[in-house]
């Protein structure tokens, strides 16, 4: 693609790096044929494509967004399928960012999505605040029907029940074997902490038990990736110094062997930390470091540990496991067969859903902000799961596992849940009927 950028808006470094990336992009429209959203609504500009037209058009005419484009590029889910299929590398992940941030610059959205939008960005990356509005949100739920139709979707997506806090404030947990065999630092997220705390409990469990000393750092919340996707830079980038700080203090003083992610859209932010402080010479060392640190549980778990599989009376049965790749964990972070071979060790069989590449429609704060779209991705997710007919989901991302529990009555859970229990661990409570 050509460009006509000056050499003033060069001396930016992040109109330099788009630039470079909007060069590669030869018009092939590979990127529109696995593109969900083009699919769905076959506008060019709902592709990514389009999307990159849109992005340059913006940021190298220094434009301010317009009805239009904002509403396109709201569109997009941030699921990074087009990477995987696009021929000449183009880093769509870095343009769609940069395109937010413009558009929260320069647009002035009306005054119920500023709103909505400065809601979601403070509640839902504080665990205390998001568990307060969701257990208002039951006492709400009976009369949803009188609320204006976005905030009636969003009280319908909040769960009916919420778990108790069961991981108690320590800040390290032991290695039961004699010698310990590395240190590392998990991520217990945000939402995740609130909604499923089991998750944090099993990846605990499963690494103490083969010799894993884990900490969680005092002060480690949110990822940032949330404010991030939303445009919000400069609150995304006080989160993303506050960890990385933290964490770096972390590495040097008492050593680190890795971070754990078990949210893949965490980890995919995390690992881009080098990306987004490349020219800040007082983090972009630390970041590095942090990026390459961070490891998803699975993938941490497959370089590192000779699982102890065990096959027990109570656990003989063999299931039909269906194993949804989550975008943030096969788009953004490449892994794909990796969880897919861990789960299998365990005896059980396991299928890839039918077009196992398409998003099912949570991508953050999508199935909230755009919730007709989301809808119909998840409609079409759940009639492909159903194909497979398993007995239970897989996944390794807290949103698609909000997302898609909210279509369907087969059991989801996270895939460290199923390789705990199969290396000693407790059998998931999701499963327990089966």
């Amino acid at each position: 693609m050509e460009t006509h950028f000056s050499k003033e808006q060069l001396k930016d470094e992040d109109n330099k790096s788009s630039e470079k990336i909007f060069r590669k992009c030869v018009h092939c429209g590979f990127c529109n044929a696995t593109c969900p959203t083009y699919q769905l609504l076959g506008d060019e500009l709902d592709g990514p494509r389009g999307r990159i037209y849109l992005i340059k058009d913006m940021i190298e005419n220094d434009k301010p967004a317009n009805e239009k484009i904002v509403k396109h590029i709201d569109r997009c889910l941030s699921c990074y399928s087009c990477m995987t299929t696009c021929p000449s590398g183009v880093n769509y992940m870095h343009l769609i960012d940069h395109g937010r941030s413009h558009i929260e610059k320069t647009y002035k959205r009306p005054f119920n999505e500023r709103v909505i939008r400065s809601f979601l960005s403070i509640v839902i990356p504080n665990p205390t605040y998001f568990r307060i509005i969701g257990m208002l949100t039951l006492l709400v739920k009976p009369f949803r029907f009188i609320f204006p139709k976005k905030i009636s979707e969003m009280i319908d997506l909040m769960p009916g029940t919420f778990p108790k806090k069961t991981l108690h404030k320590k800040k390290v947990y032991s290695a039961q074997k004699t010698k310990r065999i590395a240190r590392v630092a998990l991520l217990t997220g945000c939402v995740q902490k609130v909604l499923s705390p089991q998750i944090n409990e099993a990846t605990i469990r499963l690494l103490n038990r083969h010799g894993i000393e884990v900490v969680v750092p005092k002060g480690i919340g949110c990822c940032g990736s949330l404010n991030h996707h939303l445009g919000k830079s400069d609150l995304a980038h006080q989160t993303f110094k506050k960890n990385i700080s933290i964490w770096y203090d972390e590495y040097l003083k008492n050593g680190l062997d890795a971070i754990i992610s078990n949210t893949s859209g965490c980890g995919t932010t995390l690992k881009d930390y080098e990306f987004i402080f490349r020219s800040d010479e007082d983090f972009k060392k630390k970041a590095k470091k942090i990026s390459e640190l961070t490891k998803d549980i699975t993938e941490y778990l497959d370089e590192n540990i000779k699982l102890d599989f065990i096959r027990r009376k109570n656990n003989d049965k063999e299931y039909k496991i269906a194993y949804h790749s989550a975008c943030s964990m096969q788009h953004g972070q490449k892994i794909h067969d990796v969880p897919i071979n861990l789960i299998k060790k365990t005896g059980n069989q396991v299928f890839d859903i039918p077009d196992g590449h398409i998003c099912c429609g949570s991508a953050g704060t999508y199935n909230l902000l755009q919730s007709d779209i989301a809808k119909k991705l998840l409609k079409n997710k759940i009639s492909n799961i159903e194909k497979i007919k398993p007995q239970f989901i897989a996944t390794g991302n807290i949103g698609c596992i909000t997302q898609i529990a909210n279509g369907t009555k087969i059991p989801i859970l996270h895939t460290v849940e199923i390789i705990d229990w199969y290396t000693g661990g407790l059998k998931p409570k999701v499963l327990r009927n089966l």
